[in-house]
């Protein structure tokens, strides 16, 4: 299979595309060397395993958590917790800004 440059001009048009007149042997020669890379694809021996699972669709793997981030517990996403609040450790910047509320001593 190629296309030609009325095909182009034709894909363009219906794209409501401007194709430069000397820009188009570039892209008919562009989807031509595409066509044959799909071609030669479409020839390559598929084994015969790979080409069951391609019509089943792809392998799945054995969900072991709920696929859904946020119905694990809120504790899965940090390390340690205290009273309802995740417990992370203290940026060496807030007694450096000079940070003076009780919760920063």
């Amino acid at each position: 299979m190629s296309v030609t440059n009325d095909d182009v001009l034709h894909v363009a048009q219906l794209a409501r595309l401007a194709i430069d007149d000397a820009r188009l042997p570039g892209l008919v020669a562009e989807l031509n060397g595409i066509l044959r890379h799909i071609d030669a694809l479409q020839q390559a021996p598929i084994p015969a395993d790979l080409g069951a699972r391609a019509v089943d669709g792809m392998p799945l793997r054995d969900d072991d958590r709920p696929s859904v981030a946020l119905q694990r517990a809120r504790e899965a996403f940090a390390p340690a917790t205290r009273d309802g609040f995740f417990l992370v450790p203290r940026l060496a910047t807030h007694g450096d800004a000079g940070a003076s509320s009780e919760g920063d001593a």
